[in-house]
Parts: structure tokens; sequence; C-alpha cells
């Protein structure tokens, strides 16, 4: 048994109001303060309290398709209507697709119809984060995920059952100077952390709770929920 892509985590102000958001623009089912994918997602979404104030941009955001300029006009207005806003993040004129912040600030993207590179996802086409290629690699052995990109330094990968593609764009990007309100949270057997390790990543800390928290070679924080024996 290896470890999975159980939930990506998101630090919320207030997690019962994220949650509805993004329930009511994906469409999933909300159980507490975690969304249930209705589709081949595979993994779900969780949304835990905090406090500290969103400073910088995150560095994993969603990319959703559409598929017509239509539908995409569709999409960002329901994105807005829900409480989105539109955001500049530095995207050029020229660029087709929209960029959109939730309500607390958490960047995303409604991408133009026509987009090649997600022609054969879902509506959550992609989860793209800021990150090296090595970080690529790393997460491709650690989920066993097979490599569906690795050009100039930009990587990414995507489950073999389907689902978004997760993407690193390589340099350049933001420098790291806090912890990350966007997290994967993962499950498997304590054994797996062991492994983990020797792919590059290191502990952050005791596990309590059945936790163990981790981060990535890139130093993006991450955590394994042990299940099963082996403790």
């Amino acid at each position: 048994m290896t470890v999975t892509l159980h939930a990506l985590c998101f630090a919320a102000h207030d997690p019962h109001a994220l949650a509805r958001f993004w329930s009511g623009l994906l469409g999933w089912e909300v159980e507490g303060e975690t969304l249930v994918p209705s589709d081949d997602t595979g993994f779900r979404l969780r949304f835990t309290p905090s406090e500290e104030p969103k400073s910088r941009k995150n560095h994993a955001h969603f990319d959703l398709t559409s598929k017509s300029l239509e539908d995409q006009q569709i999409i960002v207005a329901k994105a807005l209507e829900l409480g989105a806003r539109h955001i500049d993040i530095g995207q050029r004129p020229e660029e087709e697709h929209v960029v959109l912040a939730d309500p607390e600030g958490n960047e995303f993207c409604v991408i133009e119809p026509g987009n090649t590179f997600l022609a054969e996802c879902g509506f959550v086409g992609a989860l793209a984060c800021d990150g090296s290629q090595e970080v690529g690699y790393f997460w491709r052995k650690a989920l066993g995920w097979p490599l569906v990109w690795d050009r100039d330094q930009e990587t990414a990968i995507r489950s073999p059952h389907g689902g978004p593609k997760i993407t690193w764009g390589g340099p350049p990007f933001d420098a790291k100077t806090g912890k990350n309100r966007v997290s994967f949270a993962l499950s498997g057997p304590f054994s797996e952390v062991d492994r983990l390790v020797s792919l590059g990543a290191i502990r952050l800390g005791t596990w309590e709770g059945g936790q163990v928290e981790m981060a990535d070679p890139d130093g993006n924080e991450f955590s394994v929920g042990v299940v099963g024996t082996g403790s």
C-alpha cells in the first residue's frame, strides 16, 4: 500500500462559507468543512480554520475548463455571483483565460475553450503549482502517478484513473516566505513516511493523532494521515 492524495486543504478564516462557495461552483457535496467530488477528481477539498492573514499569492491554484466562450462567461458569472472577484496577477491582455479569486482571495482561473493541454480533463482541469522540476519528479514517485509533461523544466503528473493534472511551472517562481495556505493531505501506512523521506521529503515534527507533518523538496508543507498498522 502506498500513499494516496486524500484531500487538498485550504486554510480558511471561515471554512464553512468557503466550502459553500466551492460547492456552489463545482457542484460537489458538502460534508461539514469538506467537499466530496462528484466527478473523477479523485481527491476531496478540505477547509481548515486559520487566523493567519493571506499575504501573498498562493503557490497552487485551480484551472477550470470551459467548453465554449459562452460557457466560459457563464462559469465566470456564476463564480462572481457566489462571491468571487476579478483580480490582476500580472496576466497579459492577450491571454484568454480569466483570473478570479474566491471570497478569501484564493486565486483560480477559468481557462478558455480549446486549450489543448487540458483537452482530456474535466471541469477541474489542473492544479497549477509554482515549483521546480525536481519537486514534480518527487510527487511522481511519491504518488505513483505517471509523468504526462516534462519540458523546459515544467512538469505535470496525472492519476492513472483520470482527473485533473497537477503541474509545476518551473523557474522563475515566487520565493516561499511562510506556510502555504494550500497543501496536500495524504493517507497511507506509517512505513510510507520513511519512503517519502528517502525521496527527498523532510519531517517537520513528531506525529500525533495519526498524522505526520512533512515538507516536499521545495519546502511545501503536506501531511500524511497514517492508516493501518506499523505506526
